[in-house]
């Protein structure tokens, strides 16, 4: 890369992408850049950090509303909201660590241009759902500003919603609003063990189905439960089907009981505290058990699919690639670890995605793979005729890390 700018100002994030377009000089935009790899691998001769825009302007806790910078790490954002007992109920994962980065050095620019969310999706919803309002450049050079301070601001197109999930291919974030919500006052975890793929998912649609509350929900084959917390307490490497609760500490007893008496069937129980139950949400979110295995880096994707077929794509992908996998979001969400290979094992995923349906993004990969093959799942024509009409009215001249989502984009 030529050369990075450094912008201290939003006036200067404007003023950069002005002399960007008026050059038709693409730009990688990033802020700590511990996710600079998730996604395809692009070219683009300067950089554009936007990491000095940090810091928070706006806390109400009574509000339940925070303003930031988009260079703002989330651990400084974690820290002021647990001074007030809040948090981010959408939960978002640090992936620094699979990414090949240091953990805690992610910030709320990335989580929401990149929609990271955790086990608490199933119950609170995505990234997505809890940005308010922001503030950012087109590619066109142009500033503007959409949503506000409240949740119903939305009138038209609700262009937050556009720009989460976007990877910095449609602006460039200046301040974001987001809301928070109260934290729990404790929490634990059921945990069922021995389970099979298919019984385990059983397990988890009726604990999801229940009245009980039920704010995580995942399953880890025997080999990657042995690389948590909820090992801890057993001889044998076992497969571990977990179920958080939360909330107050004689609701969370309450419905911990009535929910495993409900899950009786499914065998013997134990349950995890507050603490153990925090260690292991944390690993569960973060993807730490495929981070490493044994020194084997390998390649890894993020499935979406129907629970119900869950368990048959992961079979498949077990039997043709050597896949190691777990499910989160009651079976909704896989995450997979293939063995390193040429594609990064994306002809087995695309294939085994097109006969059960949903779509697969390639999280971890050498650059080389990344650049080869389909990291985000390929549209219908119709759609990527949408998407590119998109890009046109936000970055018609592709300045914005121009391809990283896809190519030409």
């Amino acid at each position: 890369m030529a050369d990075v700018l450094k912008p201290d100002t939003a006036e200067q994030v404007l003023d950069a992408v002005k002399w960007a377009v008026s050059e038709e000089v693409p730009l990688e935009v990033q802020g700590a850049g511990t996710k600079r790899t998730l996604g395809r691998a692009f070219q683009a001769t300067h950089g554009l950090v936007v990491s000095a825009l940090d810091g928070i302007s706006l806390h109400e806790p009574e509000e339940l509303v925070m303003s930031a910078g988009p260079g703002t790490t989330l651990a400084e954002i974690e820290a002021a909201l647990a001074e007030v007992n809040q948090q981010l109920a959408f939960e978002p994962a640090d992936l620094g660590p699979l990414l090949g980065q240091a953990a805690g050095a992610g910030t709320i620019g990335g989580v929401f241009s990149c929609n990271r969310a955790g086990p608490r999706r199933i119950k609170a919803g995505a990234a997505r759902d809890h940005l308010l309002g922001l503030q950012a450049v087109s590619g066109r050079g142009e500033a503007f500003k959409t949503g506000g301070r409240v949740v119903k601001n939305v009138t038209g197109y609700d262009v937050c919603k556009l720009m989460t999930g976007a990877f910095g291919t449609l602006g460039v974030l200046t301040q974001l609003t987001f809301k928070v919500l109260p934290a729990p006052e404790t929490a634990r975890t059921l945990l069922l063990f021995g389970l099979d793929d298919t019984t385990a998912l059983r397990a988890l649609t009726l604990a999801l189905q229940s009245p009980f509350e039920v704010s995580g929900a995942a399953h880890l084959p025997a080999a990657v439960a042995a690389r948590t917390v909820a090992a801890a307490d057993t001889e044998d490497a076992m497969a571990v089907t977990a179920l958080r609760l939360e909330g107050f500490a004689r609701s969370v007893a309450a419905r911990a009981e009535r929910l495993a008496a409900a899950l009786a069937g499914f065998g013997a129980e134990q349950s995890l505290d507050a603490e153990a139950t925090e260690v292991l949400w944390k690993q569960v979110r973060d993807v730490a058990p495929l981070v490493d295995l044994a020194g084997d880096r390998r390649d890894v994707w993020k499935l979406s699919v129907a629970p119900t077929g869950g368990p048959a794509v992961a079979s498949r992908l077990v039997e043709s690639a050597g896949a190691e996998h777990y499910f989160d979001w009651g079976g909704g969400l896989i995450w997979a670890a293939l063995p390193p290979s040429a594609d990064g094992g994306a002809a087995q995923v695309r294939a085994t995605i097109a006969e059960s349906g949903g779509h697969a993004t390639l999280i971890r990969a050498p650059e080389a793979v990344r650049a080869a093959v389909d990291v985000f799942q390929p549209q219908p024509a119709p759609l990527a005729a949408l998407t590119a009409r998109v890009k046109d009215g936000f970055d018609p001249k592709r300045i914005l890390n121009p391809g990283r989502m896809y190519a030409g984009v």
